[in-house]
Formats: C-alpha cells, sequence, structure tokens
C-alpha cells in the first residue's frame, strides 16, 4: 500500500468515535457477515449499490477495498446501480487529493478507471447495473449506499446480505464553491466507515 494512503488510514482508525451508535451497529452486520465467510473459508464479495453508479457506491468500492487490505485481508468490492452513467470526475478527484492514483481506461460515454492504492493493488471501477456480467451472482453482500436505491431495487438476486448505510449525497454541491470540501467529507466519511467494519475481523 501507498504510504500515503497507509498513513491517511492510520490517522482516520484512530477517530472511529465519530461514528454515531446507530452506524455503528449497521456497520457491525456487515462486519459479522464478512467474519462468517471468512471463517467458513469462502470468498468475500461486496457489491456497493447506489441509483447511478456514480459517486457514493465507487467510493464505496474503493474504500472498502483499501480498508481490507490496510487489515490484511483479501476481498473483492464492486458497485452498480439501477442505471449506468459513468464514474462521476468529482468522485474521482476526491480519491485522488486521498493519495490514490486514478488511471482512465479508455474514452467512451462510461469509461472504465483503475483506482490504484500500491503496487500491483488495484480496482476496476465504472458505472454499471445490478445485473451486469461483471458482478457477482450469488455468495455477496448487497450495501446500499443511497435511499432511493434501497427503494427502487427492493429485491437482488443471489445476495446473502442487504444492508442499507445510506449517505447524503455530495452531488448537491456541485459547481459550488462547497463542491471539492463536500466529497472529500464524503470520501472520508466513507473511508472511516470502511476502515471501522474491517477493524472489527479477527483472522
Amino acid at each position: 500500500m501507498k504510504q500515503e494512503i497507509k498513513e491517511r488510514c492510520e490517522i482516520i482508525s484512530k477517530n472511529f468515535k465519530e461514528i454515531n451508535p446507530e452506524r455503528k451497529v449497521l456497520l457491525e452486520k456487515l462486519a459479522s457477515h464478512i467474519q462468517e465467510k471468512l471463517n467458513s473459508g469462502k470468498e468475500i464479495n461486496l457489491v456497493y449499490v447506489c441509483t447511478h453508479n456514480s459517486r457514493r457506491s465507487h467510493l464505496g468500492q474503493v474504500w472498502a477495498k483499501v480498508a481490507a487490505d490496510f487489515y490484511g485481508f483479501n476481498v473483492n468490492t464492486f458497485s452498480a446501480g439501477t442505471e449506468a452513467t459513468s464514474f462521476n470526475k468529482n468522485a474521482i478527484n476526491a480519491l485522488i487529493s486521498s493519495g490514490l492514483e486514478v488511471k482512465k481506461m479508455d474514452e467512451t460515454l462510461n469509461p472504465k478507471y483503475k483506482v490504484i492504492f500500491g503496487e500491483n493493488k488495484s480496482n476496476l471501477c465504472f458505472s454499471k447495473t445490478i445485473d451486469d456480467e461483471t458482478l457477482p451472482k450469488e455468495n455477496f453482500a448487497a450495501v446500499m449506499m443511497c435511499g432511493d436505491a434501497d427503494e427502487n431495487c427492493p429485491f437482488i438476486p443471489g445476495c446473502d446480505l442487504r444492508i442499507g448505510t445510506t449517505y447524503f449525497d455530495p452531488k448537491s454541491y456541485d459547481n459550488s464553491i462547497l463542491q471539492d470540501e463536500k466529497y472529500t467529507e464524503k470520501s472520508n466519511q466513507i473511508a472511516m466507515e470502511c476502515l471501522y467494519v474491517f477493524s472489527l475481523i479477527k483472522k
């Protein structure tokens, strides 16, 4: 893992007290699911879901992968939505400002991005719907990142756990003077909660 990202994770992990108790209950439920998979020797697959698969779901996908690696676990993380759009540039910039490297892999309307957090450590991000062929069809947890996706996806086939850890959408601040601040704030919140989940897992 890149030293800058490792140091950021170390700082964030000292501030779990900032997570309110109600959130911790939800996050601990996800941690229990991951622990059960680990104990049974099964692959750990997490799919972060938000309506447009553009902002919060990608941040969840990336930070869950980073958090797992920080604590020494190997997991597969994905993101999806009820619609396919594209990975939002403001969310990408928030990750870059955190020390991650983001490489654009093509020039389509919905490009693929390689998000790199260390040597041979990366995650492929692009917008897709929940039925995309690249996603697991069974043995996965669906982590709902927004209330809209939670309401519009009443059933996700194949998931072992569906959990609603909704986050406020930073899209509300697009093209405002607070844009970068709010995207960074949301990225940091998601990073902290992903780190908290994996801090609870026992090897």
